[in-house]
């Protein structure tokens, strides 16, 4: 049986990350998704009844979204870090800026603002049918391993 660490090796090594994706339970439960468009990446979170949290609106659910935002992060820096480990987040803070609605899919784009040897800073930014339009925007901070 291989380790998180193996996967994440093998990942780094042949630059195929779906297996890091699906060796994590809570991207599997959610459905996170993502397509490489050369040094781009996009991450989805696609159209699922199960996350939704208010079904009067409908809107997914907050956590969900945060959830969302919180593991592209820690992706997009093992995709372009070439790092051996989860890095281990220091700080998240998010702001919703309007609900994302049920019957779409979000989507989440990220940007490494500062690294330094052990820190990293990244932006993300969500929304559903035009970037312009987010539904949600947040700032990570990431211990790296040594």
């Amino acid at each position: 049986m291989h380790t998180f660490e193996d996967v994440l090796k093998q990942a780094n090594t042949c630059g195929d990350y779906r297996p890091v994706v699906d060796a994590i339970p809570y991207a599997k439960l959610i459905g996170l998704d993502f397509e490489r468009f050369g040094e781009d990446v996009i991450f989805k979170l696609p159209n699922n009844p199960d996350n939704i949290g208010n079904p009067i609106l409908p809107a997914v659910h907050g956590g969900v979204v945060g959830g969302f935002m919180e593991l592209a992060a820690a992706i997009h820096l093992v995709m372009f870090m070439d790092t051996p480990t989860m890095p281990k987040i220091v700080d998240f803070s998010l702001d919703y800026l309007r609900a994302a609605k049920g019957g779409r899919d979000t989507f989440a784009e990220c940007q490494v603002v500062r690294q330094g040897s052990r820190v990293a800073n990244v932006i993300i930014n969500a929304w559903q049918t035009r970037r312009e339009e987010s539904v949600a925007t947040a700032r990570v901070h990431f211990l790296l391993a040594p």
